[in-house]
């Protein structure tokens, strides 16, 4: 054999020993951390057996472990670049029982965090006394330990955060299910899983960069991958991403590893097992063979006997106890699972028990579910007393907020009537077996709006009917904003919460996030909320919200139903795409008809232009410079023409130019919506 060829056999049998991970810049492998190159920090250390053990027993400490290698998460357009992940874990309590706080797969701008990453609440993240800017990563937390500072749902979640230990989404933890009996009819059941048990558990992140959603699943192992995620969220990475530092060597490349911590009176082992990861593709299966999986049991099997000695007289101590408190808080909930609260008195709706609308619903079964939101999901039924058709909405947020969503719909859905508002038969709070929070609606046979400007199953909607749907909603929003005893906030205007009715009227509902207030007061919220692409400048600079800002989110709506673009996405070559800035730019360089629809056949080039001003008018930066929702009833209705202004005057953002710069607009803004 020649030397050449000798050297490079040797070096090809080198690059396969010196690393236990099948590794490039774009994806790896690691089943079992022996020998490889982690960075590692703080409590973190790989053990004899090859598993990554980020922290151990002991209090208030943190570890971090990351691939050594950056990964390009962004392209060259600078867009995030789909990326897919799993990995392998097991959450050991201490030997009191007492489990936290918890660990993260993170994505961050450097992977040494000991230096500012806190132990406790903070997962070895961030921590309170560091600029934002210092502290920014992209986090899958696996928490133990409840936290009212972060708004935690409760002491066992899973939960997505961005540069915040405030969650964007979050879920109890747990894994869904299918279920087939004998008639082929299937349904989805939920099991939760208690991430602080000990139990080998494994999650999978897949972030698809072109819808922009992200999905993370859990299960036990050595389940297969459940085919409902137990989270969906979508968001854009290229704004979330942590930024790069300005003496990084490696452009818009980032670290992904793990971090985790423990607390003062908390402490748990965290440990990763086995850990794959991949971009453009899904990460790579994991040999459930070669991991260190019954090193773990061994482990666990001894630590059981031990703590089962140490705690068994105390334990049947406190059945007996508890036996007893039991059976009298069963005697009590008896008396008054259908006591009415204080509000509850108050209101018009009808009160269902749950029987009556597990029944209507089938189970609550995925054959008749309607759709998913950020709160919950609906269901379709026919309800056995009435035989009316309805839809039945399970409220499954944190329980504050979701308690919160719930009594707004009530208190405010409740009592308005009107034709383009989706009306509230009633509700069910809660029985002698479940807690629940449920809302009775008006069925809508038609579904979502939106289902028909970006959906693939329904055929494109004509002008006529889009001219028709805009009407009703501005009509409804009117009602809200003026002509109910009380001034309504929707703070939610958008097209997957305007529903269809069987004559293709549309309806606004989902008032969860409804404020009310008197006329004349000060008619604003202080807490930001609504979706992204509706929301108004000045209310993610002061986090106020006004009827302005609901009218800027109708503007979105309209330029949405009118062109068939959501109001934030990508073009062709994959750039994000702001509608409102797209139709503002077709008008100044050429005819602004060019920007509806072009599977629109039927529309009339007046009403095109009327619509398409309109919603630019509404969506004008500066509140003072929008229209009232009368104002834009009277030129829906053709009773009052539009007023002449120009692309230009759209992109004021100085509230002195408005008069200076288009007075006839100003004059009708502000003498017609009372000069706000």
């Amino acid at each position: 054999m020649s030397c050449p060829t000798l050297l490079c056999l040797l070096l090809l049998i080198i690059v396969c020993l010196n690393d236990s991970a099948a590794a490039d810049d774009f994806g790896f492998l690691y089943n079992g951390f022996a020998g490889s190159k982690l960075l590692l920090d703080g409590a973190a250390s790989v053990t004899q057996d090859g598993i990554l053990s980020l922290t151990t027993n002991s209090f208030d400490i943190t570890g971090h472990g990351f691939h050594p290698n950056p990964v390009p998460f962004t392209g060259e357009n600078g867009m995030a670049v789909s990326f897919s992940s799993t990995f392998v874990f097991t959450i050991t309590p201490n030997p009191s029982g007492r489990s936290g706080y918890g660990m993260a797969l993170v994505i961050s701008a450097r992977p040494d965090l000991s230096s500012r990453g806190f132990p406790g609440a903070y997962l070895g993240l961030g921590g309170p006394y560091y600029y934002k800017q210092n502290q920014q990563f992209f986090a899958v937390e696996l928490d133990t330990v409840f936290n009212g500072e972060f708004k935690d749902i409760d002491d066992n979640h899973v939960g997505i955060d961005v540069s915040s230990m405030v969650s964007n989404f979050s879920a109890p933890a747990g894994c869904y299910s299918y279920t087939e009996d004998d008639d082929y009819f299937i349904s989805t059941n939920f099991e939760g899983l208690r991430l602080s048990s000990g139990s080998p558990m494994q999650v999978w992140v897949d972030y698809d960069g072109e819808s922009m959603e992200l999905n993370v699943t859990l299960a036990l192992v050595p389940m297969n991958k459940p085919s409902l995620p137990l989270l969906s969220y979508t968001v854009n990475m290229s704004d979330h991403l942590p930024s790069y530092y300005s003496d990084d060597s490696v452009a818009n490349k980032l670290y992904v590893g793990f971090s985790a911590a423990t607390g003062d009176r908390h402490g748990a082992t965290h440990q990763v097992l086995g850990w794959s990861f991949n971009l453009t593709a899904p990460a790579p299966p994991l040999d459930y063979s070669q991991l260190p999986l019954k090193r773990v049991q061994q482990i666990q099997g001894a630590s059981t006997a031990k703590n089962l000695v140490r705690w068994l007289p105390a334990t049947l101590s406190v059945l007996a106890g508890a036996t007893a408190c039991l059976v009298l808080r069963w005697r009590s909930n008896k008396k008054s699972a259908e006591r009415r609260q204080d509000w509850e008195a108050e209101l018009g709706p009808r009160r269902f028990s749950y029987r009556d609308l597990r029944k209507a619903t089938d189970g609550f079964s995925s054959r008749q579910l309607l759709g998913q939101g950020g709160c919950g999901r609906v269901y379709g039924g026919v309800h056995a007393g009435s035989g009316k058709r309805i839809a039945v909405k399970r409220i499954t947020s944190e329980p504050a907020q979701g308690l919160a969503q719930f009594t707004a719909e009530i208190l405010i859905l409740g009592r308005l009537r009107h034709r383009n508002l989706v009306r509230l038969f009633g509700y069910c709070r809660q029985s002698q077996k479940h807690d629940e929070l449920l809302l009775v609606y008006e069925h809508m046979p038609n579904g979502s709006l939106d289902r028909y400007l970006h959906g693939q199953k329904h055929d494109a909607l004509a002008w006529s009917q889009r001219f028709h749907i805009i009407k009703g909603v501005a009509s409804g929003l009117l009602y809200l904003h003026e002509d109910w005893e009380q001034v309504v906030l929707h703070r939610d205007v958008k097209a997957s919460n305007v529903l269809l009715d069987a004559e293709m009227n549309g309806r606004l509902g989902d008032f969860g996030l409804a404020r009310l207030h008197d006329h004349g007061a000060d008619a604003h919220t202080t807490h930001v909320a609504g979706t992204r692409g509706y929301l108004a400048p000045e209310l993610l600079r002061f986090g106020k919200a006004t009827k302005a800002t609901d009218v800027f989110a109708f503007g979105a709506f309209v330029l949405e139903v009118a062109c068939g673009r959501r109001p934030v996405g990508l073009n062709a070559r994959g750039e994000l795409l702001v509608l409102l800035d797209w139709v503002r730019q077709i008008w100044a360089t050429g005819c602004i008809a060019d920007a509806m629809d072009p599977r629109l056949l039927d529309c009339e080039a007046h009403e095109a232009e009327l619509v398409l001003k309109l919603g630019l008018l509404c969506s004008h930066p500066l509140p003072a410079a929008r229209p009232g929702m009368r104002q834009v009833m009277q030129h829906l209705d053709g009773g009052l023409p539009l007023p002449e202004f120009s692309a230009d005057y759209l992109a004021i953002t100085d509230v002195d130019q408005v008069l200076e710069t288009s007075p006839s607009v100003a004059t009708t803004i502000t003498g017609l919506s009372g000069g706000r």
